[in-house]
């Protein structure tokens, strides 16, 4: 259960809150405030967590830059070592923090097992690929390049940034989190992990895993508090060296204050699906539900927009109609399709954009149907680019289908949009596929499938207001240190076997 057995010194008995940690221990805020978790299923406080003062955000990252000095020392085998201890760790103890994404973020309770074993996957996957990596260097000669000769060595190695600020979203608090956590130590840095509100709990129970690996204290912190107290002040804090962060417009705001440190962003989408008319319908009609229903539409590569040929726009409205109507709704303890979204916030969100449409003149392909924050599949068709729900995220089971009459016109709806994350192209015609996919303006393209993030070495990129930078482990690994040269000057040119 979470918060007992080898979780109990992460909850405090006396007050019924998680506590933080810092410099290798579990601690209560001297604030004595709390910061309530809100279980969207039964809209009841499920959790409390510390907020903590901007003061112990200051000691947080004293003891993290003094623990990273000590660990960039640390023989890379040795780094490696300790996160397949972290990952088995975590693997072991997956039941309690499942239970904590169940209660939290309402997430099907199979669903939420797999986050945490794909989390302590990835952890492990990052140590070997750490050491391949950052084993690696380059060698370069002066006489490489015109005018000079060969009387310069130049060796270039990849060293660690420092403290790297890691803030991911409610949908994936474990995943995400880890995701920046594991490159981050591998390289060499320490990590400061402000969870979100909506699973932060689950977030606590992953960190104190790698606290039982016996990482060195301080150089791992996880530091809860309302965003308005300590949000600005940790991105903008003068000892954060990198900021990888995962949600929505709050990344731009960061980016804009953040300064010289480098940014790691992932900030949702608008994800189109372009059907055309020689596509497998069966085909798509599944990758449809899969990529716009499953856990409730609430992922940041979600199909967020069908744009489908006319002449097949019937056929495939009629067989995603009937899948709809087979997805199981209600607790996420029970392990339904449809589960209640986030927040009532979210949930009156996604029901402004479903009275737009409504108003607008979409045609309703099932009766709109929502019980507190759940929320019923719900498929609309015929939108038009005047609907706010053709060019706005949802994060809900509420998809548009959007019909047209070219590919080019497909083309550029994806392209008119803000977002560029993911998109897909359904066709039988592998020279159409690469060709639409090369025009569409999105940080990845699938072919005859879904979007998804994984497999998580995968590189994960968005452009325009879809963030900044590159995703997936070596990516992240590369994005965490900076190339370091040392030039050996040699006072007469030097040829080997000449």
């Amino acid at each position: 259960m979470a918060g007992t057995g080898i979780f109990a010194e992460i909850y405090d008995d006396n007050t019924n809150v998680y506590k933080y940690y810092s410099d290798g221990a579990w601690s209560v805020s001297s604030s004595g405030k709390s910061v309530s978790i809100i279980n969207p299923t039964t809209r009841k406080t499920q959790y409390k967590v510390q907020a903590c003062t901007q003061e112990e955000v200051n000691k947080v990252m004293e003891s993290s830059k003094v623990a990273q000095k000590l660990w960039a020392k640390t023989p890379l085998w040795k780094r490696a070592e300790m996160l397949h201890k972290a990952a088995a760790i975590l693997k072991e103890h997956k039941a309690p923090i499942a239970e904590c994404l169940v209660k939290e973020i309402a997430k099907p309770a199979k669903d939420a097992v797999t986050e945490v074993v794909r989390s302590g996957d990835l952890v492990s996957y990052c140590g070997e690929e750490g050491v391949r990596i950052l084993g690696e260097g380059k060698f370069l000669t002066s006489d490489s390049f015109p005018g000079n000769e060969r009387s310069k060595y130049c060796l270039v190695s990849k060293v660690p940034l420092g403290v790297v600020l890691a803030i991911p979203p409610f949908n994936y608090p474990v995943n995400l989190a880890v995701s920046k956590i594991a490159p981050a130590l591998i390289a060499g840095n320490s990590l400061v992990l402000k969870p979100p509100t909506q699973g932060a709990v689950a977030a606590l129970h992953m960190v104190h895993c790698f606290h039982l690996a016996g990482f060195p204290k301080g150089l791992i912190s996880c530091i809860t508090g309302k965003g308005s107290e300590i949000g600005d002040f940790l991105t903008m804090h003068p000892g954060v060296n990198c900021i990888s962060f995962t949600g929505g417009d709050t990344g731009i705001a960061i980016s804009k204050k953040a300064g010289m440190v480098p940014l790691q962003m992932e900030l949702g989408g608008k994800d189109a699906c372009i059907v055309l008319e020689d596509a497998d319908l069966d085909l798509v009609a599944a990758n449809i539900i899969k990529g716009g229903f499953s856990y409730s539409g609430q992922r940041c590569t979600a199909v967020k927009v069908v744009l489908v040929m006319d002449s097949v726009a019937d056929a495939l409205v009629e067989k995603v109609n009937a899948k709809v109507s087979k997805l199981t709704v209600g607790p996420p303890e029970e392990n339904c399709d449809i589960t209640p979204v986030v927040s009532e916030s979210s949930a009156n969100f996604i029901e402004g954009l479903v009275m737009d449409a409504k108003q607008k003149g979409a045609t309703f392909c099932q009766e709109y149907k929502r019980d507190g924050n759940l929320i019923w599949p719900l498929l609309l068709d015929n939108v038009k680019p005047e609907m706010r729900i053709a060019w706005e995220e949802p994060f809900g089971p509420v998809l548009p289908v959007i019909r047209i009459n070219t590919v080019e016109q497909g083309i550029h709806h994806c392209n008119a949009s803000n977002f560029g994350l993911q998109g897909c192209v359904f066709t039988r015609d592998i020279n159409k596929a690469i060709l639409i996919g090369d025009a569409m303006e999105t940080g990845t393209v699938q072919i005859n499938s879904a979007p998804a993030r994984g497999p998580d070495h995968f590189p994960f990129q968005g452009l325009k207001d879809s963030g900044i930078g590159s995703q997936g482990v070596t990516n992240s690994i590369l994005m965490m240190t900076k190339i370091k040269s040392t030039v050996i000057n040699l006072p007469t040119p030097s040829y080997t076997m000449g």
